[in-house]
């Protein structure tokens, strides 16, 4: 495949690229330690020159890896443009300092630590997620069911009200009955007799006893108009057939 089209590798953060040459530089760190024991005093407070050195050719070829390797990388679609900007103030190569350090001497390095896998975590944040959403549906329920409650206790309690003051009103017609029946009893008793009261009396009890009758004889007229009322429809069926 033409290099001009060949695809580079993509990363999504500067992040990633530090992380990259850490390692690279913990692996060659790991293996110098292991045939090059660091001692504390050596040659009575002298450095290590043969040390010194392979710590320095060995950043040169980790620095020359990471520049030729620079064309064919991209990070989040932009080119690396330049390597030593990614390195830690105290890479030292056999040229000296990287030129990112000698260029910012007072900047602080800048260390990514990256903890391994935790099945635990990983498990409390799928229990946090569940929790997120078990509150996000009681939250939708109390939606759905607030209105409803509030309403139906608003129903409640305005039909007690209105039974409260239905009851109220019934007692003071009531007792608005009793003070004018007890106002018309007084009044009556302070009117004192009337003017021939002994025949208006009399003439009471016989319009009393005439009701009566009459109540009891109107079935019998009834009775009676009835059967004047079918005798007579006979007699003109018989008139209107001659």
């Amino acid at each position: 495949m033409d290099a001009q089209t060949q695809r580079r590798i993509e990363l999504q953060a500067p992040e990633d690229l530090t992380y990259l040459i850490d390692n690279v530089r913990k692996a060659a760190a790991d293996s110098i330690n292991a045939a090059f024991p660091p001692v504390d005093d050596q040659l009575g407070g002298q450095e290590d020159e043969l040390r010194n050195r392979i710590e320095e050719l060995v950043n040169d070829y980790i620095l020359q890896t990471f520049t030729l390797a620079a064309p064919n990388l991209t990070i989040n679609g932009l080119p690396v443009t330049n390597i030593a900007s990614f390195l830690p103030p105290n890479f030292h190569t056999s040229s000296g300092a990287a030129s990112h350090a000698s260029a910012h001497p007072s900047q602080p390095e800048v260390r990514y630590e990256y903890e391994p896998f935790d099945p635990r975590k990983r498990d409390r944040i799928e229990q946090l997620i569940s929790e997120e959403e078990d509150l996000l549906r009681s939250i939708a329920a109390l939606k759905r069911r607030a209105p409803r409650a509030t309403s139906s206790r608003w129903a409640d309690e305005s039909s007690a009200a209105l039974a409260d003051d239905d009851a109220g009103l019934a007692a003071l017609e009531r007792r608005l009955e009793e003070e004018g029946a007890a106002a018309g009893r007084r009044a009556l008793e302070g009117m004192g007799a009337l003017e021939r009261q002994a025949e208006i009396e009399k003439r009471f009890v016989e319009a009393v006893e005439g009701l009566g009758r009459l109540k009891t004889e109107m079935p019998a007229a009834r009775a009676k108009m009835e059967r004047a009322r079918g005798a007579a429809g006979y007699v003109m069926g018989e008139e209107e057939g001659k």
